[in-house]
């Protein structure tokens, strides 16, 4: 399928070249949803209606596309992907119900960044779908397991983390009475153990895939959440002031 592969080229390129603008604009202006929402963005809508839609190409295109893949029925195809659409089931699925129990109904989530994310999320899973299904090589790949079983632990550790670290976030928010302190665990460590642990998880994904989509992927997961990690970082400094533990760094323990 030769038209496919060049497809499957420039979307690889493409998703290389998002990563840059998309570290520099978060710099000086971060997405307005959360803690940095502000009117001016057209229209809105509840944060697990908009949560459950644009993450939802991961799971449709991936299970549409994988069966066309010269490699669908290969056992280690097959595991393979498990971990990706295990991640995404939880955040397309489970953390919209989460946000829907726990949290007042309010239109608050900008269409426009959501159907930013939409389009992200439709040329990563294009990718990583066609890439386990159809374009990896597993025959003669004797460190395949050894790759995988690594990449998985430090995949699953990071989705723990990323769970509980958002288990503790909307918490905060059942309690009412407005933003308070995360405590316990990695909060003590860092203000974004959440974004912490979703970078370990694609860390691990790029060992699991050894590719460079995988490790675009990566890239671009750092690219995008070390800065929102930053500006969350200084968000919670100018709110608490000196109630705020200032040993804290942003999402990375002890470095930044």
């Amino acid at each position: 399928m030769e038209s496919d592969q060049t497809l499957f080229q420039k979307c690889l390129l493409a998703l290389y070249f998002i990563g840059p603008p998309t570290f520099i604009s978060l710099q000086f202006l971060q997405a307005p949803y959360g803690k940095h929402r502000r009117p001016g963005w057209g229209l809105t809508i509840a944060s697990p209606l908009a949560w459950f839609l644009m993450e939802s190409p991961t799971l449709w295109l991936t299970l549409y596309l994988f069966p066309f893949g010269r490699h669908f029925s290969n056992p280690k195809a097959l595991i393979l992907i498990s971990p990706y659409l295990l991640h995404y089931f939880n955040r397309t699925v489970l953390y919209p119900v989460r946000l829907h129990r726990t949290t007042a109904s309010s239109s608050d989530f900008p269409v426009s960044v959501a159907f930013m994310a939409f389009l992200f999320n439709l040329l990563n899973a294009y990718l990583q779908a066609r890439w386990v299904s159809h374009y990896k090589e597993y025959n003669g790949d004797w460190l395949f397991w050894w790759r995988f079983g690594f990449g998985l632990a430090v995949f699953f550790s990071g989705m723990a983390l990323n769970i509980w670290s958002d288990r503790v976030l909307v918490g905060l928010k059942r309690a009412g009475g407005g933003y308070k302190v995360p405590r316990g665990g990695l909060f003590e460590f860092v203000s974004c153990p959440n974004y912490f642990g979703e970078i370990l998880e694609w860390l691990g994904w790029a060992v699991m895939t050894w590719s460079w989509v995988g490790f675009g992927f990566f890239l671009y997961t750092c690219a995008n959440l070390v800065p929102r990690a930053g500006a969350n970082h200084k968000w919670y400094l100018e709110k608490f002031g000196e109630d705020y533990p200032k040993a804290r760094k942003s999402v990375i323990p002890f470095l930044y």
